[in-house]
């Protein structure tokens, strides 16, 4: 049988305050015609659906048409859904009797049987090829929160060692159902050691203690494991099966060089004949310039150079992140850098300002006693000379010192 692996959807995110919706919609259009191209006969979408735990009415109406489109063109296909850190287990598994309808599957949170043991069975879903035969049994377990693993009496981390005892136990569970010649797949929503991040878009998953899991985790009688959360596409501890898909679209700037995928497996019998990177068309383009910051006269020579064509719909309009390396704060540097965009169909995101280090000796040991016989100004000043300053001395701008005051006089006139 073939499958599709993707994840980290994140439907509803805006990047910084602009929303997503047009690139979204053109991924989802190329998955539906992508699952009926290469005759697909499952999909499993390895959580973050969406980007929030409360989504807009916008982007569930988005997720939940696609759903039906893909099963319509698609008759034969089988879902398999699981919730991410960033989805609400309860509202994803809320509309399951519908999406039975569909032969979709959605495992939001761990089920728990009336004595409050785990439901393994209900975390086992049987994978059918074209003929209707089972092909493999997927162990669909969500990302997993402290309260959703089983106890472990005396363990060190009682939290990631509960995390492989249950992929354990799922898997013995499953190896108990399967016959010869079914394969065995593995879902999760989790970090792998050795796993590549995003650091502006993807959110920690542990709060403290230890942060990923060992690849050693899955038994090497799983054939595949199809994982979400990290980003980037990629394997887990050189093991071409255990496998990251990344996100379909760029999700913060610091992503503009991924490959945006999805995975595509074929199975034969218990094991991968093959697994084949699927590159997602980008809708909207994500552009930093220049590649690394540089002095503002140089960034604004590269703004100017820009050329894309002025009759490129607002929709798809490329995002900008412009990167400026400056010696002290620039007041005016949003108007600055409008002006050179002014006329070019570009959507300005971000601009990320740097500062050129300086050998500053300025002494951030201040006492209590020693801030109080300061005014807001002299404290201002020295905040100022500590950032910015050098070893013969840096005053802060006129026009700087003038705007803190104002800041400040505007402040005292609320108290009074």
């Amino acid at each position: 049988m073939r499958f599709i692996h993707t994840s980290d959807w994140h439907l509803g995110q805006t990047l910084h305050q602009f929303e997503r919706n047009t690139e979204h919609q053109a991924f989802l259009d190329w998955l539906t015609a992508t699952l009926v191209h290469q005759k697909a006969d499952a999909l499993l979408i390895s959580g973050d659906i969406f980007d929030t735990a409360n989504p807009s009415a916008a982007a569930q109406k988005q997720f939940y048409r696609f759903l039906q489109q893909a099963k319509a063109a698609q008759p034969h296909l089988q879902i398999v859904i699981i919730a991410g850190n960033h989805d609400s287990p309860g509202r994803m598994e809320a509309p399951a009797p519908l999406m039975e309808s569909l032969d979709a599957t959605v495992i939001g949170f761990v089920p728990r049987n009336p004595d409050g043991n785990i439901d393994l069975q209900r975390l086992i879903v049987p994978l059918r090829n074209a003929a209707g035969d089972i092909a493999a049994y997927c162990m669909a377990i969500p990302f997993l929160r402290p309260g959703d693993v089983p106890r472990i009496e005396d363990a060190k981390d009682p939290y990631m060692e509960g995390i492989a005892l249950l992929y354990q136990q799922t898997l013995e569970y499953a190896l108990r159902l399967r016959q010869p010649q079914q394969a065995i797949i593995a879902l999760g929503h989790c970090h792998m050691t050795g796993g590549e991040i995003s650091e502006e878009s993807e959110r920690r998953i542990v709060i403290g203690g230890t942060e990923a899991l060992s690849a050693n985790m899955f038994d090497n009688q799983v054939a595949y494991a199809a994982l979400g959360h990290l980003h980037l596409a990629q394997k887990v501890g050189k093991q071409d099966h255990l496998r990251y898909c990344g996100s379909p679209i760029p999700l913060s700037f610091a992503e503009v060089d991924y490959q945006h995928q999805v995975l595509q497996v074929d199975l034969d019998g218990e094991h991968v004949s093959d697994i084949t990177p699927l590159f997602v068309p980008r809708a909207v383009e994500l552009l930093r310039v220049p590649r690394q910051p540089q002095v503002l006269a140089k960034v604004l020579v590269a703004l100017t150079a820009l050329d894309i064509p002025r009759d490129t719909p607002p929709d798809r309009m490329p995002f900008l992140e412009v990167r400026v390396l400056l010696d002290a704060p620039e007041p005016g540097l949003r108007a600055t850098i409008e002006q050179a965009l002014e006329g070019k169909p570009v959507r300005l995101a971000k601009i990320e300002t740097s500062f050129v280090k300086k050998n500053a000796q300025v002494s951030d040991n201040n006492t209590m006693a020693e801030l109080e016989k300061l005014q807001p100004d002299q404290i201002f000043e020295r905040l100022y000379q500590s950032k910015y300053g050098t070893e013969e001395g840096t005053t802060t701008p006129p026009e700087l010192s003038k705007a803190f005051a104002e800041l400040m006089l505007g402040t005292s006139g609320e108290q009074a």
